[in-house]
């Protein structure tokens, strides 16, 4: 029997980072591609800007956060104990923030709501009565048990976050996720990325540089960003391309992304095309590369606790290397980014984990309402 109107599909995704609304959108565009009429809410504090870029048309965005963020110094380090502080504030206002969700879901009423990754919005599903999934390669249960601070949590906060992942119907483990794996409901998929094209002639076309050019995307995402030094020496015939302002003030950068203008090529298209990478370890970028097999020098983050599975599972995909925050801050990223662009591209990881979620996701989108 056909619906009488079309699904809804509700996307919460956490304060922290761009990278959580990147993962959900691949879903997104999956279920949109298998249904051209869905509706998708996205309720997340991203710019409106990169919601285009990245979510399916028509995707209407509520600028609401449903959780907090960790405080952050720079792309690399968490202030743990003032983000102690901020996830023990927010929850103990729990019964408050829950409350307005609930109101909110029970005014939209949608189909299923997706939370990538904050918890209340999937007990205050639950409670209504709507499907609610959770996805992502983290949670902040296990983010927070794992950190400098984990001994230290508060009983209720540990119980409200275990409430809320453990109550969903799903929670969805892209490859690579930590183990979660005191998750009921807990189910392993492949990795989730936006696979395009390869096709780096055409980039340099585009770009309008010669033939040897070799490409280099730097990103780091999160607060702030590292700085490379003006005078840095690169391998020869190195292009660096960043969505990072800063760090394109040097003749052998260009700017590309949101901030370099409406024209501007847009990052994912020059990650599947790139040379190299140079990054943090962080999901997006880490799926991203190796499902357009292209090689990465990680500049490690330290205390992250969802590190050691993201960069165990990369150095078995692609060529890797690692740069300690020191190197990178002195320039000395030339001899490990040599030896990265002499490896070359690999054979890419098929990004399965997006099939496998719109296949166990769809259901409850195409059921009669």
């Amino acid at each position: 029997m056909p619906r009488a109107t079309p699904a809804h599909l509700f996307i919460a995704a956490t304060a922290h980072g761009y990278g959580h609304v990147t993962q959900a959108s691949a879903i997104a565009h999956g279920l949109r591609q298998r249904h051209p009429d869905l509706r998708i809410t996205l309720a997340a504090t991203v710019d409106a800007g990169f919601v285009r870029e990245r979510m399916p048309a028509g995707t209407i965005l509520i600028d609401l956060a449903m959780d907090v963020a960790l405080p952050m110094d720079g792309p690399l380090r968490v202030r743990w104990d003032e983000g102690l502080a901020v996830y023990s504030a927010f929850d103990a206002d729990h019964d408050r923030h829950l409350a307005s969700q609930r109101a909110l879901l029970a005014e939209l009423r949608p189909d299923l709501l997706l939370a990538d990754v904050p918890w209340l919005p999937l007990t205050a599903a639950r409670q209504l009565g709507i499907p609610a999934v959770g996805l992502c390669s983290l949670s902040w249960l296990d983010i927070l048990a794992e950190s400098p601070v984990g001994h230290r949590l508060p009983e209720a906060l540990v119980a409200h976050l275990r409430e809320g992942y453990a109550g969903a119907e799903l929670f969805l483990r892209p490859a690579p996720s930590m183990p979660m794996a005191w998750l009921p409901n807990g189910r392993d998929i492949g990795p989730i990325a936006h696979q395009r094209p390869r096709d780096p002639a055409g980039l340099r076309r585009r770009l309008g540089v010669a033939e040897h050019t070799r490409l280099v995307l730097i990103q780091f995402g999160g607060a702030g960003s590292l700085a490379l030094p003006a005078a840095a020496p690169l391998p020869p015939d190195v292009l660096l391309l960043t969505p990072i302002p800063a760090l394109a003030d040097r003749p052998d950068a260009r700017l590309i992304g949101p901030a370099a203008g409406p024209d501007a090529l847009p990052v994912a298209d020059v990650l599947a095309c790139c040379d190299a990478v140079i990054t943090k370890p962080g999901y997006g970028t880490f799926a991203e590369a190796a499902c357009h097999g292209i090689p990465v020098l990680s500049v490690p983050r330290g205390d992250w606790p969802e590190e050691p599975p993201l960069v165990h599972w990369l150095a078995r995909q692609v060529p890797m290397r690692c740069v300690s925050p020191a190197d990178f801050a002195a320039g000395r990223i030339a001899a490990p980014l040599a030896e990265l662009l002499a490896a070359g591209p690999v054979d890419p990881v098929p990004a399965t984990g997006v099939e496998e979620a719109v296949e166990l996701l769809w259901p409850w989108l195409a059921a009669p309402r």
